[in-house]
C-alpha cells in the first residue's frame, strides 16, 4: 500500500522538487497536493494526518516581491506548521515525518526547527 504523502507548494510539483533536493521520496506517484493554507487544513480535516508532509514557506506571490514586509496576509508553510502542531495536541496525535522542500533558506530553517522543538518536547519516554 502507498504511503500517504501530502505536499505544501503553491507552484511546484513533487518531482520539480527532487531536481533540486535529489530526495526520491519526491519520486513518488501518489502525493496529495495542496497549494495554500486553506487547503491544507482542509485536506487533513477531511483525510486525517499523512504519513509525510513536505512544506514550502513561501505559499504567495507577495512573499517573493516583498521581502522587507511582515505584513503578509497570505498565509506561509510556517503557518500551517503551527497549525499542524496545535492539531496534534488537541487530538493526542504524534507528528508525520516532515521535510520542508521550500527554496527559502530561513523560511525553511524556521519550519523545521518548529516541529523538531515540537517532536523532541513530546517524545514519549
Amino acid at each position: 500500500m502507498a504511503k500517504k504523502l501530502l505536499f505544501l507548494d503553491d507552484i511546484r510539483y513533487p518531482i520539480e522538487a527532487y531536481y533540486y533536493t535529489k530526495q526520491d521520496i519526491f519520486l513518488e506517484k501518489d502525493w496529495d497536493i495542496v497549494r495554500n493554507y486553506e487547503q491544507f487544513i482542509n485536506r487533513i480535516m477531511e483525510k486525517g494526518l499523512p504519513e509525510m508532509i513536505s512544506f514550502d514557506h513561501d505559499l504567495a506571490d507577495i512573499h517573493y516581491l516583498e521581502q522587507n514586509s511582515l505584513d503578509f496576509t497570505e498565509k506561509t508553510g510556517y503557518d500551517c506548521a503551527k497549525w499542524l502542531i496545535e492539531y496534534c495536541m488537541d487530538n493526542g496525535l504524534d507528528l508525520p515525518e516532515f521535510y520542508s522542500h521550500s527554496m527559502n533558506p530561513v523560511g525553511k530553517e524556521n519550519i523545521l526547527n518548529l516541529l523538531e522543538n515540537f517532536k523532541k518536547a513530546n517524545k514519549k519516554s
